[in-house]
């Protein structure tokens, strides 16, 4: 037994952010009945076309899931979505807030409904168009990250992430408080709610101390030595916060005691000769030559990889087949162990739509007489 078996979902989903959300519930057990539009489907199955027939973006966020193309506003698809509501556990939803309210649908008091929208429904930003390169941008992200006068958004959907993971946590509660009351909940999420909730430490810190802290690239940007250093064949990155670790990277080098770097303030405040410096000693080690030096004083480091070198990283060793619409991709399992999985494949557009439908009840002159219509 899975946490989540038994448990339906029905989700009105496009992009990223709920459906990273639906995919974390399907990893548990639930069953994931996805909606799509007839013919387009959801418009991140075609973001890159990495992974077989879809994007990397939708196999990641697409595993094990059911896929029902349907027009929900024919009437036909309307009545369609209407019986899956009435059996299902939980409804999520994605569209904007204008298209979900002229659904109106009815939804029983035992469902667990979350919504999620860019920016709230009402307030001055209520109908902006919201993604996560914007939404990055106006939580203060962007401005935090990249180096000097130059700024970048983080390198992957950040704000979509972490609105998935708080409506998955919220949805879970949910279930929860429905399993000891019998009553559903009606969950409010936005894009920019959820950055903003990452955004706190640096907030705060800019509160307090009346101006953000600099970008400082790959760097810490209040403490020292804290970022990649250039060797002999790439960079080892190093994390020293404190003075037990600076006097075992002191010894490690050589380096005299000095005033200039000997509180972490004053290493910051001299970052750029303490780099040159660091760089000096380490440029005729090897990346792995230094990491092993720092490993075997106790100084704490990382190798800083490429991206094409995480699938065969050392400490990974745990990869499965996921069969995506045409081929098949590697993939983790969910990174907290404990509970059975087993990957369900990415569904092809429309691929439930008979099994769904005959599970609600509908006949096979049914069906036929909905896909004549274009319902499906």
């Amino acid at each position: 037994m899975r946490p989540l078996d038994g448990v339906v979902v029905v989700s009105l989903e496009q992009a990223v952010a709920v459906p990273y959300a639906t995919r974390l519930l399907a990893d548990l057990g639930a069953r994931v009945i996805k909606i799509e539009r007839p013919g387009v489907g959801d418009f991140a199955r075609h973001y890159d076309s990495s992974c077989g027939e879809v994007s990397s973006y939708f196999a990641w966020t697409n595993v094990g899931k059911e896929s029902v193309s349907l027009d929900i506003n024919h009437p036909d698809g309307r009545e369609v979505l209407e019986r899956l509501v009435a059996r299902a556990d939980v409804l999520l939803c994605n569209l904007s807030p204008r298209v979900w309210e002229r659904l109106a649908l009815d939804l029983p008091s035992s469902l667990i409904v979350g919504e999620l929208s860019g920016y709230g429904w009402d307030g001055p930003y209520a109908d902006r168009k919201a993604f996560d390169a914007l939404v990055q941008s106006e939580a203060g992200l962007v401005s935090l990250t990249g180096e000097g006068d130059v700024m970048a958004r983080a390198g992957i959907s950040v704000a979509d992430i972490a609105a998935g993971v708080q409506l998955h946590a919220a949805v879970l509660a949910a279930l929860l408080q429905k399993a000891r009351t019998g009553s559903g909940v009606r969950l409010r999420l936005s894009l920019f709610e959820a950055m903003a909730e990452w955004m706190h430490q640096p907030m705060l810190y800019a509160a307090a101390t009346g101006a953000a802290a600099p970008r400082s690239g790959a760097h810490h940007p209040s403490i020292a030595p804290y970022g990649p250093v250039a060797c002999a064949d790439g960079a080892v990155h190093l994390a020293v916060q404190n003075d037990g670790q600076w006097q075992r990277l002191c010894g490690l080098i050589g380096l005299e005691a000095e005033e200039r770097f000997a509180t972490v303030a004053s290493r910051v405040a001299h970052r750029d000769e303490l780099q040159k410096l660091l760089e000096r000693a380490f440029s005729g080690m090897t990346a792995a030559e230094l990491l092993a030096a720092l490993d075997a004083v106790d100084v704490p480091a990382a190798l800083t990889r490429s991206i094409t070198e995480l699938p065969t990283h050392p400490q990974l060793d745990t990869w499965v087949d996921v069969q995506v619409p045409g081929g098949s991709v590697r993939m983790l399992p969910p990174p907290v162990a404990g509970f059975e999985w087993s990957p369900g494949a990415v569904p092809a557009l429309g691929a439930h739509n008979d099994h769904v439908l005959r599970w609600l009840g509908y006949s096979d002159e049914e069906l036929s007489s909905l896909r004549v219509r274009s319902v499906l």
